[in-house]
This record gives C-alpha cells, structure tokens and sequence, in this order.
C-alpha cells in the first residue's frame, strides 16, 4: 500500500501510514501530528503537535490558547519526520493567501503529494507570492471552481475602493470597509497606503494587524477605533458589522463588503451593503486551472466550494481528478485505479 495513502475522514484529509492530519476541522490531541496551512479559524484547532510556519504559529497563538508542541518551518526548508510507517519529508511553500499561509509539500516513498490548503496565485499586499511545486499528486481547495467565478484585476478593485472612499468622505459621510479581521483587511489597508486617506481600524483588525507587523509587513498611518473616533477616517472593519451607538461621532455611514462573493450579482443585497468589491484571497476559476497546469499531478483532489465541478472539468480535460468532500469518509491510494479510489 503507497505510503502517501489518503482518508477523508469527519470533513479532514489524513495520511494514515505517515501519522499526519492536513488542517483538520477538530482538534486532534492523540500521537497524530497536524499540518495547519494558516490561521484562519476554520483551519486551526487545538490541536497537540503541529507543523507551520513561525507567522501562522503566531497568528494562531493569539486565536487559540493553551500550550502545543510546534515545529515552525521556514519557507522552502525540506523537513523530515518519523511516521509509525516510516519517514517522510515536508517542504512549506508560500500559497499567497494570507500572513504565513503554506501549501505542504510530502515526499515519502519515492512519491509526492502537494496540499494546498487556502491558496491564490495572483500577487497581494500582504502575503508571499504562490510558488506551486510540480506533485505525484495534488489536493487541492476549490471554494471558486465554478466558469462564473473571474475576478477583475486587483488593482482595477483597489482604485474602485479607493475612489468609493473618497466619494463618501466628500458627500459628508464615514466609508465603512467590510472585510475578514485577518488577511483581507491587511490587504485592504496596504491598498490605501499613498492615498491621504486616515484610517481606523476595528479592535480585532487592530490585533491582527499588530502581529502583521511584529512579522515584517508595513502599512500605511492608522489608528485604533474607538468611541471617540472622529468623523473623516476610513474605517476597516470584520463582516457583519453593526455601528455600535457609541460610535455616533462618525455620523452617517456608507458600507461596502470586500469579497470575491462580490462577483456575484446579489451580493450586495444579501450582506445589506451600499457597495459590494471583489478582492479575494483565493484562486478564481481560471488561476485554480492554471496552478493544476503548473503543478502537472497524475491525480488530483479537489475540496471545499466547487469541488465536485471542479474536479468534472478536470477529467473532462482529461485529469484524473475526485471530490473528496462529496463522501464523509473515503479511503484513497496513490496507485489504486480511479474506481476503486472513488470507494
């Protein structure tokens, strides 16, 4: 049996013979070793032992507490470790989606498996730019595996939040920016810088943007906000966000979500916004195929999202590819044909 075997198991990818879970949803406090790919809170628990990078260690220190045995990996620095079923190698590679976000690299066994984790191939503001490896095999995320799915140039986005910014300041109100406390609002923040505008954050952006910082990144002036905040600043703040009565002193407010959501035609409507700006910190359709491309796996895995679609325009362009988050439980093998694979 391949040693680099998969289960899909309780919504988690785990690699049995090896001894290692790939960002599972429950914490997982026996001998298993975790990969977390970042620290979004729908890909940390609180788990025993994990693998990271020394920015999601961070990240996650201050999103979950309790002490965990951590092995913090650099950037492209090829690690070995004991499994119950022999040795493996891991290799963290940026995946260009937030502050220390990683895709896992897994060698064992002659063989190769590539997971991907949360991941955009576009350049952004606030994390390292996405280096795909070339894999045996390739799990990978697909939250935007569907054709309707193509977002706008990110800069085309920037200057259309910029000048909603300012054309709400000019009509005598606060410009309220709707986006995630970590990743999204760094990347809407850096996008500011340059343009004169002031700035205040949310208490949990301001947190986050703190260890943004403490890891290197640089970002334009900004305050925290606060009670006493007064009108003519910018503000960024987590979705969905209600102006506490305490917050009067800005005055009259106009809001705008920053999502790749935005793409779709209600998306205004549902989050109840004035303006709806599509920045997004995954891969759209055609970067989910092109990263498929330049990685050249014999086998693909597709999760979250789209992932059945997705993995259908795989095969019909001739790619082995499955959803393993269409079955609750699935046992897979590298070298198994793809019948016997789909259980």
């Amino acid at each position: 049996m391949a040693a680099l075997e998969i289960e899909f198991v309780d919504g988690g990818v785990r690699l049995p013979r090896l001894g290692l879970w790939l960002d599972p949803h429950r914490a997982q406090r026996g001998p298993w070793r975790v990969f977390v790919s970042h620290a979004h809170s729908d890909h940390i628990a609180a788990h025993r032992e994990v693998i990271l990078t020394d920015a999601t260690a961070r990240l996650m220190r201050a999103r979950i507490r309790g002490q965990r045995v951590e092995h913090l990996l650099s950037l492209r620095e090829p690690r070995e470790f004991a499994g119950p079923e022999g040795s493996f190698r891991v290799t963290l590679l940026p995946a260009g989606h937030i502050l220390g976000s990683a895709m896992a690299l897994i060698e064992a066994d002659n063989e190769s498996l590539l997971y991907t984790g949360d991941f955009k191939l576009r350049p952004g503001l606030a994390a390292q730019v996405c280096t795909p490896h070339a894999a045996d095999v390739l799990v990978m995320e697909t939250t935007f595996g569907r054709p309707a799915y193509r977002f706008p140039p990110a800069e085309t986005v920037q200057r259309d939040i910029i000048e909603f910014c300012r054309e709400t300041l000019t009509d005598g109100a606060t410009p309220v920016l709707l986006a995630y406390s970590l990743g999204k609002s760094q990347e809407v923040l850096a996008a500011l810088a340059d343009t004169g505008l002031a700035v205040a954050l949310h208490d949990a952006v301001w947190k986050m943007t703190k260890i943004h910082e403490a890891c290197g990144c640089r970002f334009p002036v900004h305050e925290r906000l606060g009670p006493d905040t007064p009108p003519g600043r910018v503000l960024i703040c987590p979705p969905p966000m209600a102006q506490p009565a305490s917050w009067a002193a800005v005055g009259r407010t106009r809001t705008a979500i920053v999502s790749g959501w935005a793409v779709e035609p209600g998306c205004r409507f549902r989050y109840g916004v004035d303006a709806a700006f599509p920045l997004s910190d995954h891969a759209d359709y055609p970067d989910l195929l092109a990263f498929v491309g330049q990685v050249g796996p014999r086998r693909v895995f597709t999760l979250h999202g789209f992932a059945a679609d997705f993995a259908a325009t795989l095969r019909e362009r001739g790619i082995d590819a499955r959803a393993l988050s269409e079955a609750e439980q699935l046992t897979l093998a590298l070298g198994l044909p793809p019948a016997t694979a789909e259980g």
